[in-house]
């Protein structure tokens, strides 16, 4: 493991401080890249998720994604997480919250708009970053390929329909525009770009390619952090007290979801490079669909707007450590794929 890997909170933690402290001094610059978008979608941010991506996707081989229907207890686990059990303790621990624990600190409209933000963010499984924890866990690339696209899927047909029901609202607004433009970036020109370079060079050529753009990645996830922090510093100065009550619930969630899927993977005996990404791509969350519906129904200065916001905030450190608890644990999975 690099020196980049080996020390990679150390740098994320530098990073958040850098981001912090440079939308602090320079908000200017960071409204004007921070305007750099197309359907919700940052342009910036994901050209660096794109770089953080192409490196596992110069390991995809598409004889080997179809092995991956013969082994699916990992595409089961993910779909009954992201789909059933996910959105609802998210609800449950946003009402909690919100209406009883911290019903005295929060005005009541303020505190639906907060429970709303968060109920879209727990119906809304990741597609990109996924990629970047399946990779730093040294996870199945082409399985991994495989859980995700199945969530895509199933997130064209059933978000709208779990919000709606959750939200308790007839009608919900689905941008669309942010979903496909998401897939097409995150998924399939990667893929596609990973395809290309796999068949135009040789084994030795395309290990070293591989080789040379691997500190790459992790350069695009400390500046994807750097930037994210600096687009909402003012919030985060401004709003503290606001931010850490919407936290709470948000960390309970992530690590309660993490070690419930993590162990139901251990409990049937998942291969870890298959068990990790899965409870990842459990885990983590499409923060851009959940901003993008939340400033379409909500507002702009919604507190919806704001939980969705706070839970990009909390995710890359979140994640990271899950990261490393994952590595840390390797050994108590099996490593064959018999039956999975």
């Amino acid at each position: 493991m690099g020196v980049f890997e080996r020390f990679l909170s150390l740098w994320v933690g530098l990073a958040i401080l850098l981001g912090v402290a440079a939308g602090t001094l320079a908000p200017d610059a960071f409204a004007v890249v921070a305007s750099w978008e197309y359907a919700h979608v940052n342009l910036v941010v994901a050209a660096l998720i794109w770089l953080m991506i192409y490196p596992m996707m110069l390991q995809i081989e598409f004889s080997a994604i179809l092995e991956a229907g013969r082994r699916p207890k990992g595409i089961v686990l993910t779909v009954i997480i992201n789909w059933l059990l996910k959105p609802l303790t998210m609800t449950l621990l946003a009402y909690l919250f919100f209406e009883f624990l911290f019903a005295d600190w929060v005005d009541p409209a303020s505190a639906k708009e907060y429970i709303a933000g968060m109920i879209l963010l727990g119906v809304a499984p990741c597609t990109a970053m996924v990629f970047v924890w399946s990779q730093l866990t040294k996870g199945d690339p082409n399985y991994t390929l495989v859980q995700v696209s199945v969530n895509d899927i199933i997130m064209v047909f059933a978000f709208a329909p779990i919000c709606a029901l959750l939200l308790g609202l007839n009608d919900i607004y689905i941008p669309w525009q942010t979903l496909l433009l998401s897939v097409v970036l995150y998924v399939i020109l990667p893929l596609a770009a990973g395809i290309l370079t796999r068949r135009a060079l040789q084994p030795e050529a395309l290990g070293k390619l591989s080789k040379a753009i691997k500190p790459w990645s992790i350069l695009g996830l400390l500046a994807t952090v750097v930037l994210l922090f600096a687009f909402q510093a003012d919030v985060l100065l401004n709003s503290p007290q606001i931010i850490v009550m919407i936290a709470i619930p948000l960390l309970i969630q992530t690590y309660g979801i993490f070690f419930i899927a993590y162990g139901i993977a251990w409990k049937l005996r998942l291969p870890h490079n298959i068990a990790a990404p899965a409870c990842m791509i459990a885990t983590s969350n499409f923060f851009e669909l959940a901003v993008a519906v939340a400033i379409s129904v909500f507002g702009l200065h919604s507190g919806a707007a704001l939980a969705t916001v706070v839970g990009v905030l909390v995710e890359v450190p979140v994640m990271l450590s899950l990261v490393a608890l994952a590595n840390r644990s390797r050994a108590y999975f099996p490593t064959s794929q018999d039956g999975n």
